[in-house]
C-alpha cells in the first residue's frame, strides 16, 4: 500500500497508516522517492513479522487458531478462497458454515472437500444433514452444480463424535469442458458423488468410485449417462488411479494434512503421485491394493476427457490399514509379542547360519528344513482350521523343528548331497523369485492370472538349484549367507516398519488368499528401507566371504554319516583293544566327569605317583587280551599290577600306550596265542611286568 495523492505529495493517509508503529513520521515527507518507498516497505514487513512472532510466543494457542478456518464468533460464517486450503477445528455441537463468494461466471462446478485423520466429519449442503445431501467420513466432499448467475456457494461442516477434530478443507473449481467426477453415480446415495470409498483388511485395500460424466454449461441439462457408447458420450472418459505414500512411521495429523494437499488438484497429483493403472469406461470402477498396516497411503483418481484434453480429480482418500482406537495391535504397535519372539529367535539361528552355515553342516540343514516345514505347515493350518494366530504360530514352530530334524536325519541315513542341496537351493530360489515379483514386474496385468504367476514363479525358483548343480558348496554358502541374513530383516520388521518384509509376506498372502492376485503390490521405498537394505547386503556379503575363505582348503562336504558309523561299529566289534569298545556305564561316566572337574582344582602330583594309574591301563589291556584268547584268569581282590609293579617308577604313559604294543598284544594273544604259553606268561607277570611286555613285543614278528 502506497499512500500518495494525485500530485505526488504525501497526505494524511500515510501518517494515519503509520500511527501506532515505530516507523518515524519523517518518512512520509519524502515518500515520493523510490528509495524511501522501499525503506517504508521494509519497515512495515519487519514490524508485521515482529508482531506475529511476539504473539505466537506469548500465546501459542493463537497460532493454532490462526490456522483455523473459523474460531469463536467466526464459526457462524467462514470465508474461503477457491483452490486454497484452510485448516479448521470442528466439533459436534456448532456446525461451521463455509462460504465462497464472487465465483467467476466461467466456473460451472465447485468441488468442496474436507479431510481428517481418524475421526469422521459430516459435510452437507444444509444445516440439517440428510442422506441425499451430505457425506460422512474422514475424507468427504460434495459437488455444487452452479446455476446461471450464481456467485455464492455454502456448505456446513461438523464433527460426528464428541471432541474437537482438526481437519483441512479446500474448494476446487472446474469449467464447462472439464469432466464431472461421480456425475453418473448409480450406486451411492448422492446424486453426483465425487468420493472414493475405501475398505481395508490386513491383506488388501479396496477402493471404488462412481463413473464420471461429461462437463456442460451452466443451466444446461447434463449429458445422458447411458444414451450411447460412442465418442460423444461419457464412455470416452479414462480414469487414472494414483497412489501416494506418506513418510514411513509418520502418524501425525499435521503430516497428513500437508500431504493431502499434494493429492487434491490435478497438476499436483500428477507431480507427486504414482500412477498405478488406467481404467476405461468398460472396466469396473474398483481397484485392489495390498494392505500395508501402519503405513499411510493416499489414493486419488483423475478422470480425463481425451476429446477436450481436460481433467478433473476425485476426492482423495487415505488409510493406514489399522485402527488408532484399538488398545492392542493399533497403528503404533502392530506386531504381536508372539511374532517378535518367533522371528527374533529365528534371526539368531539365521545369523549363525549366515557366517557358519557350511562349517556346521547339520545346523545348516536344520535351518533350511525348518523354513520349508514351517512355511508349508502354516499355510495348511491357516487354510484348514480357524485357530487363533498365536496358537498357529506355536504349532508352526513345532512343525518347523520337526521338519529340520527330519532333514538332518535324512542326511545322516542316506548321505545324499544332491537331495540336501536341492532343498537348500529351492529355499534360495523361492527367495529370489519372491524378490523378483516384489519389483514393479509383479504388478504386470499378465501375472493377475494365477496359473501364469505360479508357473513363472516355480520356474524361476527351480532355476537356482539347476544352475548350481555342478558346484553345490558354492550354492550352500550363498544360500546360508543370503537366506540367513534375510531373517535379520524379518526380525527388524517386527520393531520398525520396512517394506522389505513384504518380499515374502506378499507371497504368503497370495498362497493363503484366493483373491489376492487382483491386488497391486506396490510399496514405498524410503530412507529406512535403504538403510535396512544396506544392512542386508552387508550381512550377506560378509557371511558369504567369510565362509568362502574359511572353507576353501576344506573338503566340500562331510563323509556319509551312516557309512562312517557302520564302519566304526564293525571296527569296534573286531578290535577288542579299541578303547571305544569298552564304554563304561552311564553312572560311571558321570562319576568320572565329576572327578575330572575335581582334579582341575587340585595341585599336580609328582611324577612318581602317576605309576598306579598307568598300571591300571596295563591291567585293562591284558584283561582284554586274555578274554579275547579264551583264557580264564583270576585276578583276585585289589589291583594285581599295582601290588607287583608299584616299584617300577620308570614306566610312562608314552611307553605303555604305543600302537605297536597294542598290536603286539592283539597279535600274540588272538592270532597266535601258542607263541606265549599261558603258564609262562602268568609266571613272568608275577615276576616282572616288564619282561612280559617285552615277550609280547617280540612275539609280533612271529605273527
Amino acid at each position: 500500500m502506497v499512500c500518495r495523492s494525485l500530485s505526488g505529495k504525501s497526505d494524511g493517509c500515510c501518517l494515519s497508516w503509520l500511527a501506532g508503529t515505530n516507523i518515524p513520521a519523517s518518512i512520509c515527507q519524502r515518500s515520493g522517492s523510490p528509495q524511501y518507498l522501499l525503506l517504508l516497505t521494509f519497515w512495515s514487513v519487519a514490524g508485521w513479522l515482529a508482531g506475529l512472532v511476539s504473539s505466537a510466543v506469548s500465546n501459542p494457542d493463537s497460532w493454532q487458531e490462526s490456522l483455523s478456518l473459523c474460531s469463536g464468533e467466526c464459526q457462524a460464517a467462514g470465508q474461503l478462497s477457491l483452490g486454497k486450503f484452510r485448516n479448521v477445528l470442528l466439533n459436534q455441537t456448532n456446525p461451521v458454515e463455509a462460504v465462497i463468494r464472487n465465483i467467476d461466471s466461467n466456473v460451472t462446478v465447485v468441488i468442496f472437500q474436507v479431510h481428517a485423520q481418524q475421526s469422521d466429519v459430516v459435510i452437507s449442503f444444509d444445516k440439517t444433514p440428510s442422506v441425499n445431501s451430505s457425506g460422512v467420513g474422514v475424507d468427504r466432499g460434495l459437488v455444487s452444480i452452479l446455476r446461471p448467475e450464481q456467485t455464492v456457494c455454502t456448505w456446513y461442516l461438523r464433527a460426528l463424535g464428541a471432541g474437537q477434530v482438526l481437519s483441512t478443507a479446500i474448494s476446487i473449481p472446474y469449467m464447462e469442458k472439464d469432466p464431472i467426477p461421480g456425475g453418473c453415480n448409480l450406486e451411492f446415495d448422492l446424486e453426483v458423488d465425487p468420493n472414493i470409498y475405501l475398505d481395508y483388511t490386513l491383506v488388501d485395500i479396496h477402493i471404488k468410485f462412481a463413473p464420471a460424466n461429461l462437463g456442460y454449461t451452466r443451466g444446461a441439462n447434463p449429458p445422458s449417462c447411458d444414451s450411447g457408447t460412442g465418442q460423444s458420450s461419457r464412455w470416452r472418459l479414462r480414469y487414472d488411479v494414483y497412489q501416494y505414500f506418506l513418510p514411513e512411521n509418520d502418524l501425525s495429523e499435521l503430516g497428513l494434512m500437508s500431504h493431502v494437499r499434494r493429492m487434491s488438484a490435478v497438476q499436483s497429483i500428477k507431480a507427486n503421485g504414482i500412477k498405478m493403472l488406467t481404467l476405461t469406461a468398460d472396466d469396473k470402477t474398483n481397484v485392489y491394493f495390498s494392505s500395508l498396516p501402519g503405513q499411510g497411503v493416499i489414493y486419488n483418481v483423475i478422470v480425463w476427457d481425451p476429446l477436450w484434453n481436460t481433467s478433473a480429480a476425485y476426492i482423495p482418500v487415505h488409510t493406514y490399514a489399522c485402527s488408532f482406537a484399538d488398545l492392542v495391535d493399533n497403528c503404533s504397535s502392530l506386531s504381536k509379542l508372539s511374532t517378535k519372539v518367533f522371528f527374533t529367535a529365528f534371526a539368531v539361528l539365521g545369523l549363525f547360519t549366515c557366517f557358519f552355515g557350511h562349517r556346521f553342516w547339520k545346523t545348516d540343514l536344520f535351518f533350511m528344513g525348518f523354513i520349508v516345514a514351517a512355511f508349508i505347515f502354516f499355510v495348511f493350518i491357516t487354510r484348514v482350521t480357524g485357530l487363533s494366530y498365536d496358537v498357529r504360530l506355536i504349532l508352526t514352530a513345532v512343525a518347523g523343528i520337526i521338519g529340520g530334524l527330519l532333514l538332518v536325519v535324512s542326511w545322516w541315513r542316506f548321505g545324499s548331497v544332491l537331495l540336501s542341496m536341492f532343498v537348500i537351493g529351492l529355499v534360495l530360489g523361492f527367495l529370489f523369485s519372491s524378490t523378483l515379483f516384489f519389483t514393479p514386474l509383479g504388478d504386470y496385468r499378465v501375472f493377475r492370472d494365477d496359473v501364469v504367476f505360479w508357473v513363472t514363479f516355480i520356474c524361476v525358483a527351480l532355476m537356482i538349484p539347476v544352475l548350481f548343480v555342478g558346484c553345490p558348496r558354492i550354492l550352500n554358502i550363498l544360500a546360508s549367507g543370503i537366506v540367513g541374513s534375510y531373517t535379520v530383516i524379518l526380525a527388524i520388521a517386527c520393531y520398525v516398519y520396512t517394506s522389505l518384509s513384504y518380499i515374502t509376506l506378499n507371497l504368503l498372502r497370495r498362497v493363503l488368499n484366493n483373491y489376492f492376485s487382483r491386488a497391486y503390490t506396490n510399496v514405498p521405498f524410503q530412507k529406512n528401507d535403504f538403510i535396512i537394505l544396506s544392512v542386508w547386503a552387508m550381512l550377506a556379503l560378509s557371511g558369504v566371504t567369510v565362509q568362502l575363505r574359511r572353507e576353501r582348503s576344506e573338503v566340500p562336504f562331510p563323509p556319509h554319516p551312516y557309512l562312517t558309523w557302520k564302519r566304526e561299529r564293525e571296527r569296534r566289534s573286531t578290535n577288542v583293544l579299541d578303547p571305544s569298545h569298552h564304554i563304561p556305564p552311564l553312572r560311571e561316566r558321570i562319576h568320572n566327569k565329576l572327578l575330572h572337574i575335581k582334579e582341575f582344582f587340585q595341585k599336580d602330583q609328582p611324577a612318581g605317583e602317576r605309576t598306579p594309574k598307568v598300571l591300571g591301563g596295563i591291567e585293562m589291556y591284558l584283561k582284554a587280551s586274555f578274554s579275547c584268547a579264551g583264557i580264564k584268569t583270576t585276578w583276585g581282590k585289589g589291583n594285581f599290577f599295582a601290588e607287583n609293579l608299584v616299584t617300577l617308577p620308570t614306566l610312562t604313559v608314552g611307553h605303555l600306550c604305543k600302537p605297536a604294543l597294542l598290536q603286539a598284544c592283539t597279535c600274540s594273544l588272538v592270532l597266535c596265542p601258542e607263541q606265549i604259553p599261558v603258564e609262562n606268561l602268568q609266571s613272568n607277570l608275577k615276576a616282572s611286568g616288564i619282561k612280559a611286555l617285552d615277550k609280547l613285543l617280540k612275539s609280533q614278528q612271529a605273527c
